[in-house]
């Protein structure tokens, strides 16, 4: 069973609840965060099996820098939204930001606030919020791209938005990584099902008319999810993951997505001349 609750001197759950959950005023960033605040609810009755043994869920402990990004960044007009899987254990299960590799949602997206803890960590994977000095390749890869494009945060932010599919991160006895297509196929198939439906409602507060999956499984989720719901006005595309697993993503990350972005005519948006 999945537990939110925090350990230590932070809050517990119900305080974090209490602290959260206030109406939507009808914002994009509004809408955003209480269609998270839904998925949540939903997932804490999700149970998981071996070989799942910790689960961290950053939308959760880490809701103030969460919040934090989605009401500095979240506003209207965004035409894309790029989708990543889930988070991973040096991004945003530190930051709660979308492949949040810590300098980067410090230094360039100028996200602050307090980073809690889940209430049972792996010995090898502790949350260290933004005071963590373990870099996630794949958020400085991805972060790293957009701010040479762009230069500041807002050129990136006027246009685009950044989302994860599932907020959860999954770990096995061992400490090992596992990615939701890694879960046993029934629990696999709930968890996602609740994270294809909490995605309708991002796509629908944000107006996007383009999802960019970032790697193959999101945008097929992506598209999957928003063909079941009767979505026919958004695009989804792709483009490839900048993970270090991905021998490709090694060899030149950046020119690919370059090109990639190109073909979509999304890099006009990007630009900051």
């Amino acid at each position: 069973m999945l537990d939110g609750s925090t350990s230590g001197n932070e809050p517990g759950l119900s305080a974090l609840q209490n602290r959260v959950s206030e109406p939507a005023d009808g914002t994009p960033s509004s809408r955003f965060l209480q269609a998270e605040q839904e998925l949540n609810a939903l997932l804490r009755g999700l149970t998981f099996g071996e070989p799942v043994r910790y689960i961290y869920n950053p939308l959760e402990y880490a809701w103030d820098t969460h919040r934090c990004y989605v009401e500095k960044y979240c506003q209207p007009g965004k035409t894309v939204l790029f989708l990543g899987m889930n988070p991973g254990p040096f991004g945003m299960a530190q930051t709660g930001v979308p492949f949040g590799e810590v300098k980067s949602v410090v230094d360039w997206l100028k996200i602050s606030g307090e980073v809690g803890r889940p209430a049972e960590e792996h010995p090898k994977r502790r949350i260290l919020g933004l005071g963590c000095t373990q870099s996630e390749v794949s958020g400085a890869r991805f972060w790293g791209f957009f701010r040479k494009l762009c230069g500041e945060p807002e050129q990136f932010f006027r246009h685009c938005f950044v989302h994860n599919l599932c907020p959860l991160i999954f770990m096995s006895a061992s400490g090992k990584n596992l990615t939701p297509p890694e879960l046993p196929a029934a629990e696999r198939e709930k968890l996602l099902s609740l994270c294809d439906a909490a995605l309708c409602k991002v796509v629908e507060a944000l107006e996007v008319s383009m999802v960019i999956g970032v790697g193959k499984v999101a945008e097929q989720r992506a598209r999957r999810a928003l063909s079941a719901s009767g979505v026919v006005n958004v695009r989804v595309e792709g483009v490839m993951h900048p993970s270090p697993r991905n021998p490709l993503a090694n060899k030149g990350w950046e020119e690919v997505a370059k090109a990639k972005l190109a073909d979509l005519g999304v890099l006009p948006l990007l630009s900051s001349s």
